[in-house]
C-alpha cells in the first residue's frame, strides 16, 4: 500500500524538521549564549544567573553572557526573550515574579505559559523577617502580637508592588492573621537601609541582601521561611519553629527558553545545569547566598510553575493588587 502524495510531503517534512533539531542539538552550543536577567546587577537574581553561566560556560565550552534587562517588573527583559528567535541561543532567568505577572498586570506583551519552554528550576532561598531594632519586639510571636495590637501602624518595605517581597509579605500578613503598611521602594537595597534607619520597621526579605544589616546589628532577624534553619543564621528560628505554621514564602529561580527551542536543546541545557548543580562545589557556592539546589527538570518545572501562578493569582486577585 503507498501512501498518498498529501501525506508524504508533510511526513517527510517531519522527519526532516526532527533530523535537523537533533544535528542542532549535538552541535549545540556553536556561539556564545546570551541570559537576559530580567532585574538590575547586583540582586540575587544577578548573582544566581551569572553562577549558573559561569558553569554552562565551563561545561559546554561556550560564553554563555549575562544580559541585564532590568525594568517593569521583570516584564521588559522577559519580552526580549520571549520575542527571540527559539534556537537556544536567547535564555531568561526568571524568579517568583514570572508567575505573578500575568495576573498582577492588566496586560503583558507576551504570556508567561505559552511564550517560553521551561527547562530547569536551579535553587530556592528561604526569606528573612526582620525588624528595626527598636522596635520592642524580640521573636515572632512578638512581633505578631504586636501588629494585632496596633492594626495598620507598622510599615513593611519591599523593592516595589507585585515583587516578591511585597507578595511575600501580604502572605505572611494573611497567614499571621495581622495588618501592616506597606511601603514601595525601587529597589531593596534602600528598602533595608530605611529599616535600619527606623523609618519603616519591618522586612521580609532574601537573607542575603538582609545579611549586611543583620551583622551589623542594624536589622533585628527573627524568622526565616523554609524547612531548616540557615548556615550563616544558625541562631534564627524557622517560621513553623516559630509558631507560624502554614507559611510558604520562599524565593526560588529557574531558566526559561523562547517557546518552540527544539526540545532536544532545552533537554540538552537542562540536564547540563542538573549535572553542574549536582556538583558539591555549586551546593556550597549557594549556600553562602543563602540558596539551596532545587533542580527540577522541564515537566516538572513546568508543573511547578503552574501551581505557583495558581496561587500568586489567589492572593493578587484577593487583595486587589495591580501594578502600572
Amino acid at each position: 500500500m503507498q501512501m498518498s502524495r498529501k501525506f508524504l510531503v508533510p511526513a517527510v517534512a517531519l522527519a526532516l524538521a526532527s533530523t535537523l533539531g537533533a544535528a542542532r542539538a549535538e552541535d549545540y552550543p556553536a556561539r556564545p549564549v546570551r541570559i537576559v536577567i530580567p532585574f538590575a546587577p547586583g540582586g540575587s537574581n544577578d548573582i544566581v544567573g551569572r553562577l549558573i553561566g559561569e558553569e554552562l560556560t565551563k561545561r559546554l565550552g561556550q560564553p554563555f553572557i549575562v544580559d541585564n534587562r532590568g525594568g517593569a517588573g521583570g516584564t521588559i527583559g522577559t519580552e526580549v526573550v520571549a520575542k527571540s528567535r527559539p534556537d537556544g541561543y536567547t535564555l531568561l532567568l526568571i524568579s517568583t515574579p514570572h508567575t505573578a505577572n500575568s495576573t498582577l498586570y492588566k496586560k503583558l506583551p507576551y504570556d508567561p505559559a505559552k511564550d517560553f519552554s521551561p527547562v530547569a528550576r536551579l535553587a530556592t532561598a528561604p526569606l528573612l523577617i526582620s525588624v528595626y531594632p527598636g522596635l520592642p519586639v524580640k521573636t515572632l510571636s512578638d512581633l505578631i502580637a504586636y501588629a494585632k495590637a496596633n492594626p495598620g501602624k507598622l510599615n513593611y518595605v519591599s523593592s516595589g508592588v507585585g515583587s516578591s517581597q511585597h507578595l511575600v509579605s501580604e502572605l505572611f500578613e494573611i497567614r499571621a492573621g495581622i495588618s501592616m503598611t506597606h511601603v514601595p521602594y525601587k529597589g531593596a537595597g534602600a528598602a533595608l537601609t530605611d529599616v535600619a534607619a527606623g523609618h519603616a520597621q519591618v522586612s521580609v526579605g532574601t537573607v542575603l541582601q538582609a545579611l549586611p544589616h543583620v551583622k551589623a546589628n542594624r536589622l533585628r532577624p527573627l524568622a526565616v521561611s523554609g524547612s531548616k534553619r540557615q548556615p550563616v543564621l544558625p541562631e534564627v528560628p524557622t517560621v513553623q519553629e516559630a509558631g507560624l505554621a502554614g507559611y510558604d514564602g520562599d524565593n526560588w529561580w529557574g531558566i526559561l527558553a523562547p517557546a518552540g527551542t527544539p526540545p532536544a536543546i532545552v533537554d540538552k541545557l537542562s540536564k547540563a545545569i542538573g549535572d553542574i548543580l549536582a556538583e558539591p562545589d555549586m551546593r556550597q557556592r549557594l549556600e553562602a547566598e543563602s540558596a539551596s539546589v532545587a533542580y527540577l527538570s522541564p515537566e516538572p518545572f513546568g508543573k511547578f510553575m503552574a501551581g505557583e501562578t495558581t496561587k500568586w493569582a489567589e492572593l493578587i486577585k484577593r487583595l486587589g493588587i495591580q501594578a502600572d
